[in-house]
């Protein structure tokens, strides 16, 4: 999908259904889309905040301007109404660290995904894992967590990340679907943390499902929820076909089966697209259908 024209609507707050409003980081990249959106919850006396984004210079330490004035955005949005919880989607350095700054600035509790630290080899500098993240409670799959007029339901959904949780909007029908379903792009699936076999299974959980909207945090909305996601098993199941034909072939190295795989392919995304196949593959592994030995992997006799 090509990036919308601008202006984008940076730190505005859009009303996406009565119960839902979306503000835009400014953090715009190959990996983000347009940013960040953080969603806003509820239309009475308290709201949750989903997805506070990247850290601007507050009091996470982490000196950040792609976050500069979003945590004042959000705050003006949400205006006299309490903030009574702050959700992660997952720990990315593009969705969580703002949540440390916005608890300083309201002590609203953070809730949701559970921390998760560690050293991320992927080529993704944006996602880097927000070492800071503190969760006050951490939500279990089905759990949920209520406000005046809006109750949310955590759906748990591994694969992008092993913390990764969506959110129900049980009034509406809406799912906050974070980084595991977005129209715009393809989630990075990145190892040694993201997993394919998990990720192909929260895809068919969410198929599964009925949500009438998907609200993800980065691109637009998703009306055809079904039909989106029926898409994207079929382009993973694709991409794991293709693995295998050119496995076919003899023993392949990943920096051999990128260009063939991905062509015309940003030069940018090559790492990405690198860290997928490595992905793909170990699922195969898993599923006893290729062996590795170094950098080479071959079709199992």
């Amino acid at each position: 999908m090509d990036m919308p024209a601008k202006p984008w609507p940076t730190g505005l707050a859009e009303l996406c259904e009565p119960l839902v409003r979306r503000v835009l980081a400014p953090n715009p990249s190959h990996y983000t889309f347009t940013g960040t959106q953080t969603y806003l919850v509820g239309a009475g006396d308290d709201v949750a905040v989903i997805d506070p984004g990247p850290a601007g210079t507050g009091v996470t330490g982490h000196a950040d301007t792609n976050g500069a004035g979003h945590v004042e955005a959000i705050i003006a949005a949400v205006g006299e109404a309490r903030i009574a919880a702050i959700l992660c989607t997952h720990t990315h350095r593009d969705h969580s660290p703002a949540a440390a700054e916005l608890k300083a600035r309201t002590g609203a509790p953070i809730i949701g995904c559970a921390p998760l630290a560690m050293d991320d080899d992927g080529p993704r500098a944006d996602a880097a894992f927000d070492p800071d993240y503190a969760p006050d409670r951490v939500l279990a799959d089905g759990e949920r967590l209520s406000g005046t007029g809006w109750t949310l339901e955590a759906v748990a959904t591994p694969g992008h990340t092993s913390n990764h949780l969506c959110y129900a909007l049980i009034e509406s029908g809406a799912l906050f679907t974070g980084d595991h379903v977005m129209a715009w792009s393809t989630s990075v699936v990145s190892p040694p943390d993201g997993d394919m076999s998990a990720y192909m299974a929260s895809l068919q959980k969410l198929h599964d499902r009925d949500d009438r909207v998907y609200y993800p945090a980065h691109g637009p909305a998703v009306t055809k929820t079904r039909q989106l996601v029926r898409g994207m098993l079929g382009h993973r199941r694709q991409r794991e076909a293709q693995i295998l034909r050119l496995l076919g072939t003899g023993p392949q190295r990943i920096t051999e089966m990128v260009p063939v795989m991905y062509k015309g392919l940003d030069p940018r995304l090559t790492g990405a697209a690198g860290r997928s196949v490595l992905a793909h593959l170990l699922d195969l592994r898993h599923q006893g259908r290729v062996a590795s030995e170094g950098d080479e992997w071959s079709i199992v006799a």
